[in-house]
């Protein structure tokens, strides 16, 4: 079970604890406003309060103002020798180790060093379990992570400070969904934990570009970290990943799909994983789903209201569908995915979070509850039926990379394709670099 002690245990808190606090950025909530009771089934279920300690609220806090030390360092170092010389040695290092590299320069030795061991308690059987269930759902999974983690997420305004004043609204959602989407099915094939898989290719690049922003906007005159912490901060590194396990485990509950506890934990032990790739301290991974319940609830403590960056967010993400490619019908076909995804959003979210999104009124949650019965009558006999298992998995799978494929429409899937005003974009090599991570669909 989650501790505090547990929570402390990365080289970033120990540090920043030693050194004493500076004081908690205001998009905090204050302490004493944490301290709400917990509904008893569910402390029953946590085995504990769901509030966090005041230890643990420090830690949340004191994390907005730490970022990724280790590829914030080969930023630094990549400033040292020349951006276009240290990224382009990065990126061979990502896809051939650092043993292809002559004379490897000791920052990156250090870095790669650093990811030649995961955390010994995550397991590579309970992965491929995670795998296999999250192939094994289909299009629920995009449901849940789209209409109930990402737009869901626009409603903590701290999430979209780096998202907006990085150029998202001007670069289009359809574009910034398309990648999130090749990455995540990069993330989940069965190779994922392999040095030198797209899954590790696409996630280390993805790290750099955000250690490349994170350096950009706390550059920036009008970044107050004083108010939001450092840009794409460890705590919200920290909600970001518990979105893929966590929330994407409580939403398809939801949605009626059972949830073995062997399942649950294999999507934990392959998104802890992942988190770990990305740079989330290994402090921060949580081991089981009433771990990641908690520590994602702390997290959410940190965050601002929504805002006007919500709105704008919010309604951008609702009119992605209306820009898929679909080989036939295509009007009729972008105007009922506009619909189902709204009425999917409509069954998590409230009819006041849905106007604070900017999303239309009156919207009901008629898809998933009119598909309840036969969803939940599919799953649960081809779930339990050992036969059916591995035609569930293909079945579900050929459905997300079908998914994927209306995203791109004819362009080939990749991971990040930056305009050159991105600031991962700043000093050759984005297009080689964006080409090696592209996905399968």
């Amino acid at each position: 079970m989650f501790t505090s002690a547990a929570l402390h245990a990365s080289p970033a808190r120990v540090s920043a604890a030693s050194s004493g606090r500076l004081p908690v950025p205001t998009r905090a909530r204050p302490f004493a406003k944490t301290q709400r009771p917990t509904p008893l089934p569910l402390r029953l279920l946590l085995g504990r309060p769901l509030a966090p300690t005041a230890e643990e609220y420090a830690a949340a806090c004191d994390d907005l103002r730490v970022g990724d030390p280790a590829m914030d360092a080969v930023v630094a170092w990549m400033q040292e020798v020349g951006m276009a010389t240290g990224r382009a040695l990065f990126m061979r290092a990502v896809r051939e180790g650092v043993e292809a590299i002559p004379d490897c320069p000791q920052a990156l030795r250090v870095f790669f060093d650093g990811l030649r061991q995961p955390p010994r308690w995550i397991e590579p059987e309970a992965i491929q379990d995670g795998v296999r269930f999250v192939q094994g759902v289909g299009l629920h999974a995009n449901w849940v992570l789209r209409d109930l983690a990402l737009m869901g997420g626009y409603l903590m305004s701290g999430f979209n400070q780096s998202l907006v004043k990085t150029g998202a609204l001007d670069k289009g959602t359809s574009a910034r969904v398309a990648e999130t989407g090749a990455w995540w099915m990069h993330c989940t094939e069965p190779d994922v934990d392999q040095p030198g898989s797209m899954a590790w290719q696409s996630t280390l690049h993805v790290r750099l570009v955000h250690a490349l922003v994170r350096q950009h906007l706390s550059r920036q005159p009008d970044w107050d970290e004083d108010h939001w912490g450092v840009p794409l901060s460890q705590t919200d590194m920290v909600a970001t990943y518990l979105g893929f396990s966590v929330a994407m485990l409580g939403g398809l509950r939801k949605l009626g799909l059972p949830v073995t506890p062997r399942e649950s934990r294999g999507v934990m032990h392959l998104w802890a994983y992942v988190g770990w790739l990305m740079g989330v301290s290994p402090g921060w991974l949580a081991r089981s789903e009433q771990d990641g319940i908690v520590l994602l609830y702390h997290t959410v403590l940190t965050q601002s209201p929504p805002d006007d960056t919500s709105r704008q967010l919010g309604h951008a993400l609702s009119r992605e569908p209306l820009a898929r490619h679909f080989t036939h019908l295509q009007t009729l076909q972008r105007w009922l995915a506009y619909h189902q995804h709204l009425s999917v959003s409509r069954y998590f979210l409230t009819a006041k979070q849905m106007h604070q999104l900017g999303l239309p009124g009156g919207i009901l949650p008629w898809y998933p509850v009119l598909t309840l019965p036969a969803r939940v009558g599919r799953y649960s006999l081809m779930r339990f039926l050992p036969p059916l298992r591995d035609r569930l998995v293909r079945k579900g799978r050929a459905e997300q990379a079908a998914a994927l494929r209306t995203l791109f429409g004819r362009e080939e899937a990749q991971v990040l394709r930056l305009s050159a005003g991105h600031p991962g974009a700043a000093h050759s090599g984005v297009g080689q670099a964006a080409r090696a991570t592209g996905g399968r669909s």
